[in-house]
């Protein structure tokens, strides 16, 4: 159930328009439902009553108010059930308006002075209640914050009334395109919006840039009309773009500050998040090994993020969150291109969790960041396989963030990382194919003794029906072959899998034995795709590998941390 609100100085313009045929003669049957005195004229149903009538009623108070009365006097809000709810009756919409208006302080329950009010009823699906805004005793109504209020009641009536629980905002979202701005964008051919475009455009110049001077650099880089704004002293005071070829009817262009992108992306909101930011991150440029190390360093910050956001405090983890968008956001940048659409889209999706009411202590996100950002200044090593652990890491980090999101009741923030770990799942198959097939022929080249002595080590570390469960995956030869290279690299390989199994998420894993693989290699400092060995005097083809499974799933309604 959602609820509209609105606000008007016609009362009868917008009752002839609920009594009337509709934009498309959609309206059917309209009549009232309810009424502040039950007694209300109907024109729906009462021959004799007009809409003057009905309006002249709801206006009484409004003219003895004179100019006490606001300009908007008309309070205008539509409430509608889903599609694939029940039909309610007419008595049931009464109750339900009865409620609304409570809630909202428009019509308080048990005061004789509550506004004048009329609900009307023209689809199955809907109610549309009008109010006009002046008591009994001719003062305004208390309705501040009436819409998060409606939309609670509505909560609660879908549990009562077992209608769809709709997933509902905390008031955090990006602006949408106007109906206008979509239409024009239609007419020009284009898929987005100039205002979605922009967007975009921004999130990844603060993605990439470690300076507020860097921000605006990149973002004039990318073509798009920027005009920064400033105080008299000479401080930046905000900023505003705007898409080429995007004008007015005077031929201007249009301009959209940052604010009205997205909350965060104001100027002030901006500035914080780069202030946490090394200025000049560490990039080891002249070294041959430096993507190799860069995405490293960010694959081991993002690893930790799970962790992070279960063990701290929420300004922290809500900072750590924001992160994770960043890097969403600077991965397309960077990554192969075959990559890029899916990346894309998981960044687009992430970019509503991004955000909560929660407000962010940057600072304590330093390390992360900066560890983030340097990848921007290094192209994905070519072998493939580190951009595949990058890909492994930050999925299970939308996955802890939807868990994060979930708890707290941010029920947009949740479906958005959900939607963001699909397309991130994609990505990561098809990254994680050739590395995963390497690291599998390594196995199949294990003498027997090894492939006994890991078999041991895996039964040591996991419970019996899981360690049963992961020699019977067509990828456990690759996590054979990790648990060797753990074992030369000095560690004990039986600790590091009971670790990696306790912290990770397996319930939705596609591949066991993919998780642990990469976890492995990732708390064990092993190199992502080591040189896979030829067997002496065997030139056979090795077996094809199985493919790549993504290390997890995108988290279902039942998934459990671990």
């Amino acid at each position: 159930m959602i609820a509209k609100i609105g606000s008007g100085a016609d009362t009868r313009g917008v009752l002839r328009y609920l009594y009337g045929p509709g934009r498309a003669n959609e309206h059917t049957d309209p009549h009232l439902v309810a009424s502040f005195d039950g007694f209300a004229p109907d024109p729906g149903r009462d021959e004799s009553a007009t809409l003057t009538q009905l309006a002249t009623m709801l206006d009484l108070r409004v003219k003895q108010a004179g100019d006490r009365a606001p300009d908007k006097h008309v309070w205008h809000c539509s409430v509608r059930v889903a599609p694939e709810d029940r039909i309610l009756t007419d008595d049931e919409w009464a109750v339900i308006a009865r409620r609304i208006l409570n809630a909202t302080g428009i019509a308080p329950a048990g005061d004789p002075d509550a506004c004048r009010w009329v609900a009307v009823r023209h689809a199955d699906d809907h109610i549309h209640i009008v109010a006009t805004k002046v008591r009994g005793d001719l003062r305004q109504p208390r309705n501040w914050n009436d819409y998060p209020r409606a939309n609670e009641e509505c909560a609660a009536i879908e549990k009562e009334y077992g209608l769809r629980q709709v997933v509902r905002g905390d008031r955090t979202a990006a602006k949408r395109p106007t109906r206008a701005e979509q239409e024009k964008a239609r007419r020009a051919g284009s898929a987005t919006t100039p205002r979605e475009h922009l967007r975009t455009t921004v999130r990844t110049a603060v993605a990439a840039a470690a300076s507020t001077e860097e921000f605006f650099a990149l973002l004039a880089d990318t073509g798009a009309l920027v005009d920064v704004q400033h105080f008299p002293s000479g401080d930046i005071r905000g900023y505003k773009v705007a898409q080429p070829g995007d004008t007015n009817a005077e031929g201007q262009p249009i301009w959209f500050s940052g604010s009205a992108l997205a909350p965060d992306l104001s100027y002030p909101k901006i500035a914080e998040r780069l202030a946490a930011t090394d200025p000049t991150p560490e990039l080891a440029g002249r070294k041959p090994d430096a993507g190799h190390t860069a995405w490293t360093k960010a694959t081991a910050a993002v690893d930790r993020i799970p962790e992070i956001l279960g063990h701290t405090d929420e300004a922290t983890g809500q900072a750590h969150i924001t992160v994770v968008a960043e890097a969403l956001d600077a991965l397309p940048l960077v990554a192969p291109a075959h990559l890029q659409p899916q990346l894309l889209k998981a960044a687009t999706a992430f970019e509503r969790a991004s955000r909560s009411h929660i407000r962010a202590r940057h600072q304590q996100a330093h390390a992360t960041r900066t560890a983030v950002k340097a990848i921007v200044r290094q192209p994905a090593p070519k072998d493939g396989a580190a951009t595949a652990m990058l890909l492994d890491a930050l999925l299970l980090a939308v996955v802890a963030a939807r868990h994060w999101h979930r708890t707290r009741h941010h029920d947009q923030q949740a479906e958005a990382a959900r939607q963001a770990a699909e397309h991130l799942y994609t990505a990561y198959q098809a990254a994680a194919a050739q590395p995963i097939a390497v690291i599998h022929q390594r196995g199949l080249h294990l003498s027997v003794s090894q492939q006994r002595r890991q078999t041991d080590v895996l039964r040591q570390a996991l419970p019996p029906a899981l360690a049963e469960q992961v020699l019977a995956e067509p990828g456990w030869p690759a996590l054979a072959a990790t648990l060797a290279d753990a074992r030369n690299a000095g560690h004990d390989p039986a600790v590091l899998l009971a670790e990696a199994a306790r912290r990770r998420e397996l319930d939705t894993a596609t591949s066991i034995s993919d998780v642990l693989v990469w976890r492995l290699r990732r708390s064990a400092h092993l190199p992502a795709a080591p040189n896979v060995p030829t067997a002496r005097g065997n030139r056979r083809t090795p077996p094809a590998a199985p493919t790549a499974q993504p290390a997890t799933a995108p988290a279902s309604d039942s998934t459990r941390r671990r």
